[in-house]
């Protein structure tokens, strides 16, 4: 069976919606039958271990199968702004943002196209692409797909979101989020492990988790990181990130249509001090604006 046969009846993500996107149908993501990409990019605002001195080679995808709210890439992931690709242009796009100077792939929202991935990096590896792959997602993520990855990607990046079913429901339509997610992350921690940093402060492999602070939710932020101190290595990498801004469809629940506080965001660093956990990552306030979104 060929990989894209998957897409006959689509089940690529924990929604399962069985569409044919082969024959036109699009499920809750509203992803196609090809490989769609808004921008590919050196971006220069990751975390310092993958955007270095050169940049992350960022591949930005179309369409999303969470969907937030609130999302800053709303251009993208709610109105499918992009270009379609084959599979071979793709594994140049790689090839291409590695000769630019990239310190990495960073494939930006690529859960819809896991079975476009798997083929492509295989070619740009055949055709000479040696810098790690980043699978940057927002960990709403079936098993079966991540392990069709296994071994393909060097550095997972989920960014692991609201605790409570309540929000998750509100807010990114997956009331079951936290119960997925987990288990996909442990999965990820199963294939890279804990991240590796080369000599020069560059992530080479391993596991980084994500988690942005939203206003109202910093206690939900602690549990969040209560639950990767009870079930991760203390040595796992953590991004606490402050650079929510209310976009989109945000002014629809008025608890969220502002910005970070700062002692909000100071409770969820304290808490990350006084767990012991090692190695973090944490952004000024300054950070939440618009002017740090790609143009699309």
């Amino acid at each position: 069976m060929r990989q894209v046969d998957v897409l006959k009846h689509c089940n690529l993500c924990p929604r399962a919606c069985g569409v044919n996107r082969l024959a036109g149908e699009r499920g809750f993501c509203r992803a196609g039958a090809r490989p769609k990409v808004a921008r590919a990019i050196l971006h220069h605002w990751e975390e310092p271990c993958l955007s270095g001195s050169r940049g992350s080679g960022t591949v930005f995808f179309s369409h999303c199968n969470l969907r937030c709210i609130f999302c800053q890439n709303y251009r993208i992931s709610w109105q499918g702004r992009g270009q379609e690709m084959a599979v071979e242009s793709l594994a140049a796009l790689f090839l291409d943002l590695q000769a630019q100077g990239a310190h990495n792939i960073n494939l930006v929202s690529p859960t819809p196209y896991s079975p476009f991935l798997v083929p492509a990096l295989r070619e740009a590896r055949k055709q000479g692409l040696q810098i790690p792959v980043v699978y940057n997602c927002n960990a709403y993520e079936s098993i079966d797909s991540l392990r069709s990855l296994e071994g393909l990607v060097d550095i997972y990046l989920p960014d692991l979101k609201y605790p409570d079913p309540e929000p998750a429901g509100r807010y990114s339509h997956a009331p079951d989020y936290f119960n997925v997610a987990t288990s996909a992350i442990l999965e990820m921690q199963r294939q890279v492990g804990t991240l590796v940093l080369d000599d020069d402060g560059l992530a080479r492999r391993g596991l980084l988790i994500r988690h942005l602070v939203l206003p109202g939710q910093a206690r939900a932020a602690c549990r969040v990181l209560d639950w990767i101190k009870a079930t991760l290595p203390r040595e796992t990498h953590i991004s606490l990130m402050a650079q929510y801004v209310p976009v989109w469809q945000a002014g629809r629940c008025p608890e969220i249509n502002r910005k970070l506080t700062a002692a909000e965001y100071e409770t969820v660093l304290d808490y990350f001090e006084n767990l012991g956990l090692e190695n973090g990552y944490y952004q000024e306030l300054e950070a939440a604006t618009t002017a740090y979104i790609p143009d699309f």
